[in-house]
Parts: structure tokens; sequence; C-alpha cells
């Protein structure tokens, strides 16, 4: 675990967009083909001239478009290590000299006949080059920038959840009833515990490895198990997965509070949370599903004089915390934050689907495969 810090956190640091991500990409070549749309639109005098246009500025755009791309995909690796600036440089250069370099051997296609003034090209299409990598790069830049909030928010709400009455005043009342019975099972609650808060207010990072994912959630869920005793259970179904895999930090943990907050708590005779971590050619599928009370069951299921969880956990209760709660219905907070961050670390690489039926609810995650190693 990391040594407990500060909760406050430093700015997200900018980097150069991920070349090697499917969605920058995409959003490179829609930006860039959408620029030169209005280019074309900008030139043309009538309607009829848009499409000869078009086709005239996509002959020098597409050779530049994809060799950058591709170049720029092969150093990815070495763009990564740079700074921040040195990396918008280094970028600028490679789009330059690839633009130039296909305009002086693009022979006649880019020198029409009857234009003497070759110089007056080679900085209009120098300048055109660097203006389109600096929009790409300036809008990267913000959207890093806007959704790196869900970074913050997220360990303000994981944090949050961990100091939330009802946690706190059922684990400690937990362990007060069996401190002097199990003295060494009370012990252990304890480290749990503080393992949960300090990963809470440890310094973020983008990714951990998915054993520590792993030995978070059963943490918790051993916490959860200690108060709710045998109406908890969880069905571990790791296949073909290396421990050493990369996933978000606190990605599989708020799912589980989730599952058993709205969901196994609800319930008079508990249920069974099913974990699935899967490995699909290069994703790795991660999935939660739990039982729930079923629409219209819900008055059934709830005992007379239960309470809502913030009662049951008081410390005035009666240190066993059996009682059944009523289904709590939430704003799903934790689960839009792991969007966002989704979103912000994997952009369209990653896939996030949620299935609710009568009496289950599943979520489920793919992410692509990363190795501990290549960070």
């Amino acid at each position: 675990m990391n040594n407990p810090r500060s909760i406050k956190q430093k700015a997200w640091p900018d980097t150069l967009p991920n070349f090697r991500n499917l969605g920058v990409t995409l959003r490179i070549l829609l930006a860039c083909n959408g620029l030169a749309l209005l280019q074309a639109l900008l030139q043309a005098g009538r309607w009829a001239d848009v499409p000869q246009l078009m086709m005239q500025i996509a002959a020098l755009l597409t050779p530049i478009l994809l060799s950058a791309l591709l170049l720029l995909w092969a150093a990815q690796p070495w763009l990564s290590r740079l700074a921040y600036w040195h990396g918008v440089l280094a970028v600028n250069v490679v789009v330059v000299v690839l633009t130039l370099s296909i305009y002086h051997f693009g022979g006649e296609l880019y020198h029409p006949l009857g234009h003497d003034d070759a110089w007056f090209d080679v900085v209009r299409y120098a300048l055109l080059g660097m203006l389109v990598c600096g929009i790409l790069l300036a809008y990267f830049r913000w959207r890093s920038q806007v959704l790196s909030r869900a970074l913050h928010d997220a360990r303000l709400q994981v944090l949050r959840a961990r100091i939330r009455p009802h946690f706190l005043f059922n684990t400690i009342n937990a362990v007060l009833g069996i401190v002097r019975t199990q003295p060494k099972q009370a012990e252990t609650a304890l480290e749990d515990m503080a393992d949960l808060f300090r990963m809470a207010m440890s310094d973020a990072q983008d990714l951990v490895p998915l054993r520590q994912e792993i030995e978070l959630s059963k943490q918790y869920i051993a916490l959860e198990q200690l108060r709710m005793g045998e109406r908890l259970r969880v069905d571990w179904q790791i296949q073909d997965v290396p421990d050493d895999m990369l996933i978000p930090p606190l990605l599989l943990q708020p799912l589980l509070e989730n599952a058993v907050y709205h969901g196994i708590e609800s319930l008079s005779q508990g249920g069974c949370i099913n974990i699935v971590l899967s490995r699909s050619g290069d994703k790795l599928r991660l999935g939660v599903e739990n039982p729930c009370a079923a629409r219209g069951d819900e008055a059934q299921n709830a005992a007379p004089g239960s309470l809502p969880q913030e009662d049951a956990g008081s410390p005035t209760g009666s240190g066993k915390f059996r009682k059944l709660t009523r289904p709590h219905t939430g704003n799903r907070m934790a689960l839009q934050n792991i969007r966002e961050r989704l979103d912000l670390l994997f952009d369209a690489e990653a896939r996030y689907q949620v299935e609710s039926g009568k009496d289950f609810y599943r979520v489920e995650i793919m992410l692509p495969c990363m190795k501990e190693k290549t960070i």
C-alpha cells in the first residue's frame, strides 16, 4: 500500500495524447477532415466548387495525415518520456517535416504549372501544418484537463464513502463485538479498515496492478461480512488473467460497495455477488453482478422495524447488525465517476455497460490489456 499523504491532490499534469489509442486516432482523422472541409468552403466561390477543392486538399492532406499517425504511433514510447512542451515541439517538427517532404516529392501534383513561387508554398504549408497540429494538441490538452476532474472527484468520493457514519459505526461496532472472543479477527478487521483509509488518502495513480485492487476489494468484503455474516457471499471467477495486469485504482471496490449497499442489504436472505475477471484477446473483462429486491416486492422484503442503513449502523445499535435495511436508491455518483475515469484514461478503447433486470444488477467493463512492466 502507498504511504498515507494529504488528501489535497496535485493538478493533473499536461500530457500528450496517446497516439496508439484508437479514440485519439479517430478524433484526429475527424478533426483534420473537418478542417479540410472548412477550408474548402472558405475558398469556394459556389457550392459546385467544394467537391473539387476537397479533392485537391485531400491529395496533400491524406498522405501527410496517415504518415504522421503512423510515425507518431511508432514514436509513442519515446514521446511519453518527454516533458509536455518538448513533446509538443517534437510533434510539430514531425508534422512539418512530413508536410514539406511530401510536398517536395509530390511533383506536379503539388506544383501546378505556371506557379513559380515555390517558397511561398513551403512557408504556407509549414504554417498550415503547425496550425492544425496546434489546434489538435490544444483540444486534447483541454479535454484532458476537463475530464481529469473525475480523478480528483473520485478520490474525494471514495474518501467520503470510507468515512460515512454507517460504514464506520457498523465496522467499529462489529469489531467491538468480537474483540474479546476473537481478538485475532478483530485485529485483522482493523488492519483492513486502515488499508482502505490509506488507499483513499494516498496520492493518485493512473494505473495499479490488478492484484492490488483484488486485495483491497477482498479486505472490503471481509469487513462487510464481519457484520452481515452468511447473508453476504462472493463468488470470484478469475479466468486466465495475470495479476500484474493494470487497471485504474479503486475501480472494483466501489462496484462491490454499490452491490452490497444497494443490493444485498435489502434482501432478507442475502445473496451472492458474482465477480468475473477474464481475458478476451487484448481486452480485460471485469463484471460484477448482484441480486437486488424485485420491484414490487420491496415492501414484503422489508422486515418490521428495520431501519435505513444510516440508523441501523448507529453506535447505540445491537452490535450484530443483522437487521434488514430498505433498498437504497442512491444517485450512482460512483458509477458515473468510473465512466468518466475510463473515458479519460482509455477513450474509445474502454467500454462500460450496465444491465438492470427485475431482480439483478450487472456492471461490465472492458479495458485494454496492459502489463505492469510497460509503465
